[in-house]
């Protein structure tokens, strides 16, 4: 790179803005940084106090930032410093509406561009970047960065980094259930991690595998900030996604590395235990595993005979007589689901009775004598 490049600011040195300073330095470019917690210096980048000081002779004001709020703020606080010409280049993951009201406040001067890719995809310069908008007058600090995808306007770049986030989201997920699969098979995890890297997961068990083993390694993206996009993501669509509860409700620490939520456990045996009664309610005919599985004050309903059905405890009971369908050996459950939020919970279940299936819905709660199933709602097909 010439040494007649323009001068860049690059706001926010986290993990990422720190690593976007140092290979743009690396490339040649005279980097200033400000972080809104004290740093040391780095390399050749230049530190600075302020924010508005920082971008004071800045062509281009790169933002690397937590979320939406961390943006507004900064850039309220550098507008009146920036040069005419000045270029804000925002590599932050924001919520769409957030990306596009930057961009209609700052017009021209406004570049929506989040990143694929963590901290060794910046040091190589192979980041994904994809641009909202026209990239003329940022070509070649992107460039530095890796390969630019033009892909819309600013709220497109910001949907799409979200929807790119949430299909990590979904492979931690899938891995999770693997691992807890493989454990409670009694596969030792490193061989369970093996046979995963072999297949469709195989890209983040390998990237991962010394998290997943306990390992001490530097962490590139945290739970917290894939919850975070998570939540972002589920907001703006206005459609479920499971990944975010999970994330947000993770026993793993939200500051560690993402990979570290595909390894906690499943869920506590105490959980299970009234579906497990329940089932053997249904397998052995007798009421008393009912009773034990269901709170006293519990209703189930549902559709029977094309009118809706709600039955108490005792009502649900009187319809076994202590004895198996004559069919028994031939019928079928599978707990399909169980999420707990606390102190409450709600599973699913499939059961395969003879010409019929059933889908069970429950809601289970915590009570001083363990947990129950609350109420449940059943189809019939």
């Amino acid at each position: 790179m010439s040494a007649s490049l323009p001068n860049v600011t690059v706001l926010g040195l986290g993990r990422m803005g720190t690593a976007i300073a140092d290979r743009l330095a690396g490339q040649g470019w005279e980097v200033t940084g400000w972080n809104r917690t004290p740093v040391s210096a780095a390399g050749s980048i230049t530190l600075a106090a302020d924010p508005a000081d920082a971008v004071a002779k800045a062509e281009i004001v790169v933002l690397a930032l937590y979320d939406g709020p961390a943006c507004r703020e900064v850039i309220s606080r550098i507008k009146p410093a920036l040069r005419p010409d000045s270029l804000i280049v925002n590599t932050s993951t924001i919520a769409p509406a957030e990306a596009a009201a930057l961009s209609s406040d700052l017009g021209a001067s406004y570049l929506h561009a989040p990143v694929l890719g963590s901290v060794p995809a910046v040091t190589s310069g192979s980041l994904t970047i994809l641009v909202g908008g026209q990239p003329a007058r940022s070509v070649d600090v992107l460039a530095s960065l890796g390969r630019i995808e033009t892909v819309g306007d600013a709220a497109t770049a910001a949907a799409l980094k979200l929807i790119a986030n949430s299909s990590l989201a979904g492979v931690v997920s899938a891995l999770r259930e693997s691992l807890q699969q493989a454990a409670a098979l009694g596969v030792p995890r490193d061989r369970a991690l093996d046979i995963l890297a072999l297949g469709q997961l195989g890209g983040l068990v390998t990237r991962k595998r010394q998290v997943l083993l306990g390992e001490a390694t530097p962490t590139q993206f945290t739970i917290g900030a894939l919850a975070k996009d998570a939540d972002l993501l589920s907001t703006a669509s206005g459609y479920p996604l499971p990944y975010a509860a999970e994330l947000a409700e993770s026993a793993a620490d939200p500051d560690a590395d993402i990979a570290l939520a595909a390894t906690v456990p499943p869920v506590d045996a105490a959980v299970l235990a009234p579906l497990n009664a329940y089932i053997r309610g249904h397998a052995t005919g007798d009421p008393a595993h009912f009773r034990a599985a269901f709170l006293p004050s519990a209703h189930i309903e549902g559709i029977r005979a094309g009118a809706f059905v709600s039955w108490d405890l005792e009502q649900y009971c009187a319809k076994f007589d202590g004895t198996p369908a004559p069919d028994e050996a031939s019928r079928r459950r599978r707990i399909d689901s169980v999420e707990v939020h606390g102190t409450v919970a709600t599973a699913s279940m499939t059961l395969w009775h003879g010409p019929d299936t059933f889908k069970d819905i429950f809601l289970l709660v915590h009570t001083p004598t363990g947990w129950h199933i609350a109420n449940k709602a059943y189809a019939r097909s």
